[in-house]
């Protein structure tokens, strides 16, 4: 039986970022200007807006929030939120968790790691869940895995495709198994809407990995991914440490993933809306 206080000093992946490359940059610039932590080069904030927050020298695509991926997704004034009240508690008595918890919305302007959904994409009806990189690194804890069931759930009794945009650091680690539980959960929601006939795909952001890796993120029917995307479960120092050898370069990036057969294709983010759009329309089914 699990006591309080039974975990002391966690060193968590999650918060220390050890899967996750700290490119030393804040995911929103608040100033008139930026330096792009790939080409080093200044960008005005102005036009790295414009530009869909990716860097117009070298295309590295910023990390965005929840609500930003929505408007570039789903057409506007489509979008119905569902499960919006859902919300983590600290299920386990994990210390300082509250704490973090708080911080967490306050960061992010969001009551949980993931937004889910109803819209339209150039006018075919999609369920859409969306995780968030300012919620804890889009940490999956019960109230994520839950969302993401429901909405599945959802698009197999309406008959909808998913549209599941995931970025995170993996299980939410204070929330401890029945984090881990969320993996078997979402991956029999994705079961039971695949068996339906209906579509899901997948579109892994910077970074994917841990838990959300190794259930859902890649059970989509189509798996893309935007460029320069960190994917996969444990981080590369683990990895190397764990192995004693040297990975290649461009390790768990989109462009060695899709060159091993495990994504289906890389999309500028300024295409994605019309590559969905092209892919639904392929597997379109009709919906009143």
């Amino acid at each position: 039986m699990l006591q309080k206080n039974s975990f002391k000093n966690p060193n968590i992946p999650l918060e220390t970022h050890d899967n996750v490359e700290d490119t030393g940059q804040p995911t929103f610039p608040e100033d008139e200007n930026i330096n792009c932590p790939k080409c080093k080069k200044m960008l005005w904030v102005s036009e790295l807006e414009e530009n869909l927050q990716v860097c117009y020298h070298c295309q590295h695509h910023f990390r965005v929030d929840v609500r930003t991926r929505i408007n570039m997704l789903i057409d506007e004034g489509t979008f119905v939120e569902y499960y919006a009240n859902m919300k983590s508690t600290n299920i386990l008595d994990f210390p300082d968790y509250e704490s973090k918890l708080e911080k967490a919305k306050a960061t992010s302007g969001e009551a949980e790691a993931v937004l889910c959904g109803v819209g339209k994409v150039n006018d075919k009806k999609v369920a859409i869940f969306v995780m968030d990189p300012l919620f804890m690194i889009g940490s999956m804890g019960t109230v994520v895995g839950e969302k993401i069931t429901r909405i599945f759930e959802l698009a197999k009794e309406e008959g909808l495709p998913v549209i599941g945009v995931t970025v995170s650091g993996g299980a939410r680690m204070q929330e401890g198994i029945l984090s881990l539980m969320q993996m078997a959960k979402t991956s029999a929601a994705v079961k039971r809407h695949s068996d339906a006939g209906l579509l899901y795909i997948t579109l892994l952001t910077d970074p994917t990995s841990g838990g959300v890796t190794a259930s859902f993120a890649m059970e989509g029917d189509i798996i893309i991914s935007e460029p320069g995307a960190f994917i996969g479960f444990a981080g590369p120092r683990i990895i190397e440490q764990t192995t004693r050898q040297t990975l290649p370069e461009g390790f768990q990036r989109a462009e060695f993933l899709i060159d091993k057969g495990f994504i289906d294709d890389i999309v500028d983010r300024k295409d994605l809306k019309s590559y969905l759009d092209r892919v639904l329309l392929l597997h379109e089914v009709e919906v009143d």
